[in-house]
């Protein structure tokens, strides 16, 4: 891996890393009286009488708002909304490489629930969708959901719920590898913010019934007092009272908190063949060198490009309001979020293109314990993900298409990841 040096991070964001392109030619006098007056009176007319049309004749249905107040950025925490653009200006980065979508990031100066959704709402017939980042739980549930039934195209709080896509297709393939059933294991999550609540509720959409979630100070359970709704959610009736105790034998382990949460003590109490998504960054709650101390049989994930089965939501975001938009969906439902996360795991158990072997310089690529997560350079993920989600989309009834071809768009992704900018 390469060093980052502060030199070399300096440089490459000077100036910033996103521009505006012209997607139409301006250099006649038509042309100029086609793109502004008197030619752009034409359009404005037709969307005046059918919104619809601002789909068709504006750049709206392939832009999205990168919209965050600076909160919670990151491991850095809240450093303000202008501290936070250099992230934002990645999300849009992410968005434009991955999936082609053009993203704005915008940066609010304004905290309060009430504000954040005020503003939003002002500002959504420039887009759409709209992906929340790294705005602090516990508001950003209640800003998510508001705007969502405020508003008819996408609203997404990437921090809840790209994780939770994430590893819950990183959980579909551990428990096929391990012959484990969801409704039988025991799962433990350590952090109950935005993350841990959005994970915990897509394992029990998959059907797990025993989640044991841990905050700072310990296991969240019925006797616990002062929980935030969020967090009462998930107490359980148990004599379990520390991280330590809920780990004895616990089938999953996921960590969205802080470095060496995890003692190797810990992992050798957990259930035959576990699993282990250590998320902490830069340093994950055990390493797995750690891990591999203690036991063998375990599967782990991080959140990591340098050890196997990364955590990375670029798998996720990019490709989900591809297929959103595409299909002109008003809403990104759970059904297209499960629908994510199985396209994940159904490709990784695909062969690997040779081009992500090189890209890794690993040959020995293959569905297995040490690769249960599709890695974010396989281009195919566009057309796995983005596919699955614009047919739940349009078979959920939230696509305003009304016709819908799944192996034509299938091709027609496909046509795409090979071009020059995807």
């Amino acid at each position: 891996m390469s060093t980052i040096t502060k030199e070399k991070a300096l440089e490459y964001h000077k100036n910033g890393k996103i521009g505006i392109d012209l997607t139409k030619p301006c250099s006649t006098q038509e042309e100029l009286s086609i793109a502004y007056t008197p030619g752009v009176a034409i359009p404005c007319l037709e969307i005046e009488k059918d919104e619809n049309l601002s789909f068709e004749y504006t750049n709206r249905g392939n832009l999205v708002g990168v919209i965050s107040d600076g909160t919670a950025v990151l491991g850095l925490g809240d450093i303000g909304p202008l501290a936070s653009k250099p992230v934002m200006e990645g999300k849009s980065v992410l968005f434009k490489k991955f999936a082609n979508v053009d993203a704005f990031d915008i940066e609010v100066d304004v905290h309060e629930i009430d504000e954040i959704i005020t503003t939003c709402k002002a500002i959504a017939p420039t887009f759409g969708g709209i992906n929340l980042e790294d705005i602090a739980a516990p508001k950003c549930f209640e800003i998510e959901k508001r705007l969502q039934e405020a508003l008819d195209i996408p609203v997404f709080h990437d921090d809840q719920h790209g994780t939770a896509i994430i590893t819950t297709a990183g959980l579909i393939n551990a428990l096929d590898l391990a012959g484990k059933k969801v409704d039988e294991i025991k799962i433990v999550i350590n952090g109950a913010g935005a993350a841990g609540i959005s994970c915990g509720r897509m394992y029990k959409a998959l059907g797990a019934k025993n989640i044991i979630m841990c905050d700072s100070k310990g296991v969240i359970s019925t006797d616990r007092e002062n929980l935030n709704e969020y967090k009462a959610e998930f107490a359980v009736e148990t004599d379990a009272k520390t991280l330590e105790d809920a780990m004895e034998g616990a089938d999953m382990f996921l960590g969205l908190s802080v470095a060496g949460a995890v003692t190797k003590e810990m992992v050798a109490k957990m259930a035959p063949d576990p699993v282990i998504f250590a998320l902490a960054n830069p340093t994950p709650e055990i390493l797995p060198e750690e891990v591999a101390e203690v036991r063998d049989d375990v599967i782990m994930g991080t959140g990591r490009s340098d050890y196997p089965n990364q955590i990375n939501n670029v798998l996720g975001f990019p490709f989900i309001f591809r297929g959103a938009l595409d299909v002109r969906a008003r809403k990104i439902t759970e059904g297209m979020k499960m629908a994510a996360a199985e396209a994940l795991a159904g490709l990784a158990k695909e062969p690997v293109p040779d081009y992500v072997k090189e890209a890794y310089n690993n040959d020995g690529l293959a569905y297995g314990k040490e690769h249960i997560i599709p890695l974010p350079f396989n281009k195919e993920a566009l057309v796995w993900v983005a596919s699955a989600v614009a047919k739940t989309a349009f078979d959920e009834g939230v696509a305003r298409v009304k016709t819908y071809d799944h192996d034509a768009y299938r091709e027609q992704l496909r046509a795409l990841i090979y071009t020059e900018k995807a």
